[in-house]
């Protein structure tokens, strides 16, 4: 009799940890679905920070071009070298 009874508790109590461990792992399996939206959705946002990564190099070269700026006009309204403003768009210097 002694023996029945702590079978019957050890499987009450094996079944309430699977039932527990079934629910910690549907809520693990939920969160990780909702970071991946999160993630899925936020393309826009990625694709933001990747445009604003670029180096000053770029970001020089491609609004000279795209105002339709040669470099001897940009080096001669601020004031410096040709070769300056050449270096600062192959990234060779910074001052």
């Amino acid at each position: 009799m002694k023996y029945q009874v702590f079978g019957i508790l050890w499987t009450v109590f094996n079944l309430a940890l699977m039932l527990v461990m079934g629910i910690v792992g549907i809520y693990l399996l939920w969160l990780v679905i909702k970071a991946l939206r999160v993630y899925i959705n936020s393309h826009e946002v990625r694709e933001e920070k990747k445009a604003t990564r670029k180096s000053l190099a770029e970001a020089l070269r491609e609004n000279r071009v795209r105002c339709k700026m040669t470099q001897e006009f940009v080096s001669e309204t601020i004031g410096v070298s040709r070769q300056a403003v050449s270096k600062w768009e192959n990234g060779v210097s910074l001052r």
